[in-house]
């Protein structure tokens, strides 16, 4: 039996990262000189998740769906409207300037885009070794080379193209000189947003594999972005699914590939392709009508409910806590949640 975060139940380990009601609303506004504000973008709606040392969280959910907000907004790049972000058991949404460089030693990311992340105007050892010259503490000025040089060996890069600029690299490499740049200050938490969806699937492999192994030797927590499901469920140890800024699925990896409550965890699932032909076309496909609402004037209720398949009069009137419900091993946001045989696809 797991809790509302997925985690079994009399488990231990104490929390890396607590994400308490997060909010993140963007105003929308309008005039040239006088400008107004006419309305509000949901992005992240109270959003609430809990990662422990050492684990993997996968965030899923289609594009818009908040994931890239809620990335930013854990490594302060984002400031929330409301909502709590705790790491090691301190509130770092009330940090001010030199909290957030404090957070920032613990707390890294790996972007999603290799090609538009690393400044083409500077070498490798400049931006792997630029967290050095911000926090020169951390490693003496005489020091730095060597400390970039072992820090691209551990990413699996020669040492000796220290001075080679981005565009000599391809796009597997510049991503492993992301990941270089993001443990230069040894942090415990890296959030991983969508790091392997503009790289070919070969080189997506062979990332992912780096991404494990240097949890394994580091000790590293992550909270992994994609929307590729096959490649979460390798990675991941729980998965939370967001739809429209809210979390409405999370379980362990079993729970959520092997049986999906919620009607849009069930769709998602359903879509990913079946890579085995025998297969194909004796599964239970699932299509969803309609597009998926403004983030800026969601649905009243359940915000999946415009195209969900068992939607009723009471979707529309009351919001469907995230909880443990009709018989499930693991939380949903649903009130008519039931299983559905549709994981063949990522198995």
């Amino acid at each position: 039996m797991t809790d509302h975060n997925g985690f079994a139940a009399g488990g231990h380990g104490a929390p890396a990262l607590e994400v308490t009601d997060l909010v993140k609303h963007f105003p929308i506004r309008q005039g040239i000189v006088f400008k107004s504000t006419v309305g509000q973008v949901k992005a992240v709606d109270g959003v609430s998740l809990t990662l422990r040392k050492g684990e993997t969280l996968g965030v899923v959910g289609e594009s818009g769906c908040g994931k890239s907000t809620l990335a930013k907004l854990l490594v302060g790049l984002e400031t929330p409207t409301s909502g709590g972000i705790s790491v090691r058991g301190e509130d770092v949404t009330r940090l001010g300037r030199s909290g957030m460089r404090r957070l920032r030693r613990n707390v890294q990311m790996v972007f999603q885009d290799p090609y538009t992340s690393l400044n083409p105007r500077m070498t490798v050892g400049d931006i792997v070794g630029e967290p050095f010259a911000i926090h020169p503490d951390v490693v003496p000025s005489g020091g730095r080379r060597k400390a970039v040089q072992d820090l691209l060996d551990v990413v699996g890069l020669n040492p000796d193209h220290i001075n080679r600029y981005p565009h000599q690299f391809s796009g597997g490499q510049r991503q492993r000189i992301g990941i270089a740049r993001a443990l230069a200050l040894k942090p415990e938490i890296l959030i991983c947003d969508e790091p392997v969806s503009a790289l070919d699937v070969s080189i997506q492999g062979q990332v992912i594999n780096l991404l494990e192994q240097l949890q394994d030797e580091l000790g590293l927590s992550y909270i992994f972005i994609a929307h590729d499901l096959s490649v979460v469920r390798h990675i991941a140890d729980r998965v939370a699914v967001m739809y429209l800024g809210k979390v409405v699925e999370i379980g362990t990896e079993t729970e959520i590939y092997d049986s999906p409550m919620h009607p849009y965890t069930q769709a998602l699932l359903s879509a990913v392709p079946v890579p085995d032909p025998t297969l194909r076309g004796h599964r239970d496909e699932i299509t969803l009508e309609g597009d998926v609402p403004s983030p800026a004037n969601p649905p009243s209720g359940c915000r999946f409910r415009t195209r969900c398949w068992k939607a009723t009069d009471r979707c529309a009137s009351e919001e469907p806590l995230l909880q443990i419900r009709h018989g499930a091993q693991h939380a949903n946001a649903c009130h008519f949640a039931a299983p559905r045989d549709v994981v063949h696809a990522v198995d």
